[in-house]
């Protein structure tokens, strides 16, 4: 399977943004059997961006099963209602790597969509840059044979053309980058409370070391140390009166504030390029005092900002 150099999405009218035909249920008509949970076939070209795909859809939490013969799609999801609600959200990625065993999709399909929330999306690219992906990774078409590679490719527009026709929602990836395509894999498949970055705002002390997965560091030791004042040495940054302490020294207020401001476009820019996860480590001498209460107010800046998921860690509280 072939990542996406490059990725446009075709205004077809199988796209959410376009009415379904009345032949086909689009996403919000799809019949509901006794299986509650929803089902994605991932199918297409090969080289239109199957495991680009594939990989973000695990990302937003979906169970993903890779280049899955048709006729284990219905096992699969018998299993997963045994399962009780464990895989409430499965892909499966089916191509034409399965050969012979790929002509029973369309009826392996239509007998899902009976029992199923069923949805399949088809991932397509123009010709001339199917055959640029192939030469970038100089690895032959399944279908190529003892023929060339656009024989490949047009062996396999025939094979797939029922299918395609028949797909609920159908990428051209003609034109986007790898993350283009995952961001509107995201945009279509995504739940509605899926954050899309998720942030770990994390307190550390610098004589342990700064935290080897660190996006971006900051230093509280411009700070004065609670360490120092006997009343305070035994507390940590949870609690109130360290927490007063901290906040009320000069310059911290006005670090908060303008760090919190410097992360909004940080963190909208990591949605538009797809990083669904960073670390923000923020340390002082012993991850005990400032550390911890600045990552607990900076926490609380941020918990409101749109698509960002914030989570508190403080690693080396209680460490001696």
């Amino acid at each position: 399977m072939i990542d996406d150099a490059d990725a446009t999405l075709s205004p077809e009218r199988r796209d959410p943004a376009f009415p379904p035909s009345d032949a086909h249920p689009g996403p919000a008509d799809v019949r509901r059997g006794d299986d509650s949970g929803e089902v994605l076939i991932v199918t297409g070209m090969s080289g239109a961006g199957r495991s680009t795909a594939a990989n973000a859809l695990e990302d937003l939490d979906w169970y993903v099963v890779d280049n899955l013969p048709p006729q284990m799609l219905r096992p699969l999801l018998d299993l997963a209602g045994r399962l009780g609600g464990q895989l409430p959200r499965i892909a499966a990625v089916v191509d034409v790597r399965g050969r012979d065993l790929f002509s029973e999709l369309p009826a392996e399909t239509q007998a899902i969509r009976d029992r199923s929330n069923l949805r399949v999306v088809f991932l397509d690219a123009s010709d001339d840059v199917l055959v640029r992906r192939f030469e970038a990774v100089r690895r032959p078409h399944p279908l190529q044979g003892q023929g060339t590679l656009i024989d490949g490719i047009r062996r396999e527009r025939d094979v797939l053309a029922t299918l395609r026709e028949s797909a609920d929602v159908i990428i051209d990836t003609s034109r986007f980058n790898v993350h283009q395509l995952a961001n509107r894999i995201a945009d279509l498949f995504a739940d509605a409370e899926t954050p899309a970055h998720t942030v770990t705002l994390q307190s550390f002390g610098f004589k342990y070391g700064v935290p080897p997965d660190a996006d971006l560091v900051a230093d509280m030791r411009f700070l004065p140390n609670p360490f120092w004042d006997d009343d305070l040495r035994a507390l940590t940054g949870e609690e109130q009166r360290v927490v007063d302490y901290v906040l009320s020294q000069e310059g911290a207020a006005e670090f908060l504030d303008a760090y919190a401001a410097a992360l909004r476009p940080v963190f909208a820019g990591y949605q538009r390029e797809n990083k669904r996860h960073s670390t923000v480590a923020v340390g002082c001498t012993g991850g005990k005092h400032r550390s911890v209460a600045m990552v607990n107010a900076l926490a609380e800046r941020l918990r409101d900002l749109p698509g960002v998921a914030v989570r508190v860690r403080h690693r080396d509280l209680g460490r001696e």
